[in-house]
């Protein structure tokens, strides 16, 4: 009877640690607070896109290899710094023409062409530096200038480069039944350019002139 006893003990005891251990094994259910809403995340998990908090560490660059964006050092972006203006586009305010000494005396005249548009016949003219000339059968008259043989413009200072027909410019004033009509008002030269006729050219109904150029002295 002793030992029927001893057995059941034993096989009720064998039967609880068992059971027991059968319930330690079990995962633990996750608890939530409530039912889960629309567009609701689970615990734990981050919405596409988005970054964790906490510092951001940046990671370093290739040797060699810039940002993007970023500029390399010494160069400019696109669109600076401005271009110089070319040859004929005068700032305003009173300019000063400065001969240099390696063309002043050189050069004793300029060629021009006198165009007459309405007969659409051209005839060309030899005229003196620092002289007037009266073009003939008309009412015009043209007070002639300073030779440039390589014009160079720095803001309100004109000169030449060098004593190479480069860039040829003459400076001009034309007078019509004795009223300036070339430059502007407010200008005190007007210049034509013999490689570049169409900047600033001198503007007439009947008359165009434009510079052929320039003549060294014998």
């Amino acid at each position: 009877m002793k030992k029927y006893l001893l057995l059941t003990l034993c096989f009720l005891l064998l039967f609880s640690f068992q059971a027991c251990k059968k319930k330690e094994e079990q995962p633990p259910v996750p608890q939530t607070t409530g039912p889960m809403m629309p567009g609701q995340m689970p615990p734990g998990q981050m919405p596409p896109g988005q970054m964790p908090a906490g510092p951001i560490t940046q990671q370093p660059m290739p040797s060699g290899q810039m940002p993007p964006g970023a500029m390399p050092p010494g160069q400019m972006p696109p669109g600076g710094p401005k271009q110089m203006a070319k040859p004929g586009m005068m700032p305003m305010g009173k300019t000063q023409v400065l001969i240099p000494d390696a063309v002043k005396g050189k050069w004793e005249a300029a060629k021009i062409v006198l165009e007459d548009k309405s007969s659409k016949m051209k005839q060309e003219y030899t005229v003196k530096l620092n002289s007037d000339f009266t073009v003939p059968n008309s009412t015009l008259k043209i007070h002639v200038g300073d030779f440039l043989p390589d014009f160079k413009m720095d803001g309100l200072k004109l000169t030449s480069s060098s004593n190479q027909p480069n860039n040829p410019a003459l400076s001009i004033r034309v007078y019509d039944n004795g009223k300036q009509i070339f430059p502007a008002q407010g200008r005190q030269w007007g210049w034509l350019f013999s490689k570049v006729p169409s900047i600033h050219p001198f503007e007439h109904p009947k008359y165009g002139i434009t510079l052929k150029e320039g003549i060294k002295r014998g």
